[in-house]
């Protein structure tokens, strides 16, 4: 178990993920949007200010761990798993990593004219299947997903909870090296989810790190050996998930 400024037990597996001193900044207008990078736009506008998203955080991912990230909304969750898959570059400090992190979203874009079975081939291939992998794969993919019936519609006829099946779905017939899964087990029934967290846990077994983002304290205990909670861009606990997942709960009461 860490807080800020404790020492951390070592692990001897070998580390997957470092993040050393991570601050991520950005700046955004007074509607919340973000701001362009256009330093003329910038002096027209008023109401700028900067966000500081995450405040040096500091930690590093194992072999077979599966990292549980809590945290209250806007605490800097997501933009710690966009800067640990390459997405934001840091504004301070860096982010090492063993191999390519794999960033699953329930907004992870697929075709919506194209029908399931379609996007099924293609977010296979852009995984890193060959076609005939892809192929190889079809049917395990159809089949965890559950949507059978509904495999041959366009994507754009599907329900949220549907779509984002189906997204996991691909996602996880690969095995990865680093996965980073943002809230995508907040979707579909209770099969499914039995189903997905079973599929974390075969990704952590075979010696990958697989970071999981969620508002399911239920889904953090059951998956994850580790969690950390990030508390408006802090690193707040590190640590046993009984542990910090109590602390993080008594912190809302």
């Amino acid at each position: 178990m860490t807080d800020a400024g404790s020492s951390v037990t070592i692990n001897k597996n070998r580390p997957t993920v470092v993040v050393d001193d991570v601050h991520v900044n950005y700046k955004t207008f007074a509607s919340g949007k973000a701001a362009a990078n256009n330093r003329q736009l910038l002096r027209r506008q008023r109401g700028v200010r900067i966000v500081h998203a995450l405040k040096g955080v500091t930690f590093t991912a194992y072999e077979g761990e599966s990292i549980g990230v809590v945290g209250h909304n806007g605490s800097g969750k997501s933009t710690l798993m966009r800067a640990i898959a390459g997405l934001h570059t840091p504004s301070k400090g860096s982010v090492y990593a063993s191999a390519r992190p794999a960033l699953l979203g329930v907004n992870a874009a697929l075709i919506p004219d194209l029908s399931g079975a379609r996007n099924v081939i293609i977010g296979s291939l852009a995984l890193g299947h060959t076609p005939a992998e892809a192929r190889e794969a079809y049917e395990e993919i159809v089949e965890f997903s559950g949507l059978e019936e509904f495999i041959d519609l366009p994507m754009k006829t599907y329900s949220s909870g549907m779509a984002a099946r189906l997204r996991f779905s691909i996602a996880v017939s690969r095995d990865h090296q680093i996965l980073l899964v943002d809230e995508a087990l907040a979707v579909g029934d209770k099969e499914f989810k039995a189903k997905s967290e079973q599929r974390i846990r075969e990704l952590r077994q075979q010696a990958g790190s697989v970071f999981l983002v969620s508002h399911s304290m239920r889904s953090i205990l059951d998956t994850c050996s580790r969690v950390i909670w990030i508390d408006h861009g802090n690193l707040k606990m590190d640590g046993d998930p009984d542990e910090v997942v109590a602390a993080y709960q008594a912190s809302k009461n």
